[in-house]
């Protein structure tokens, strides 16, 4: 009897661990335009460009790096490939737009969220202080 239970719970696990998908099909990659594209917007959007030649310019600037960066570059190469975009926005950009650029702060991280998907609360005040909760 217990070897019947036991080749039954095998079968049931071995049913469940086929059945998972692999984890790196979840994220599609983008092609090298859609990267530019959204590069290139973001940028512009920050520093307030509008002319559309300069915004051509630069989307050709960030597709050119795009398609090196889908080679599958070692972190050498992409310090390289960072340093060398760097140098072309210096020319592409007036001096106050590379200087904001260049001082514009790193993103946030995210934020933890809670089981129904909003971001915990930071106490400034004691909870003592807080109004009662209603049930």
């Amino acid at each position: 009897m217990k070897k019947l239970s036991f080749l039954f719970v095998i079968a049931l696990l071995s049913g469940v661990v086929t059945a998972q998908e692999p984890v790196n099909e979840a994220r599609p990659q983008r092609t090298p335009q859609e990267e530019a594209l959204k590069q290139t917007t973001r940028l512009t959007r920050e520093l307030g460009i509008r002319d559309s030649i300069r915004f051509d310019t630069i989307y050709r600037m960030h597709l050119k790096y795009a398609k090196v960066r889908q080679k599958g570059l070692t972190r050498a190469e992409n310090m390289e490939r960072m340093i060398a975009i760097q140098g072309e926005l210096k020319n592409l950009l007036t001096p106050e737009e590379f200087e904001q650029f260049m001082n514009h702060p790193a993103e946030q991280p995210r934020r933890p969220r809670g089981a129904n998907g909003i971001a915990p609360a930071t106490l400034a005040q004691p909870i003592d202080s807080l109004p009662p909760v209603r049930k």
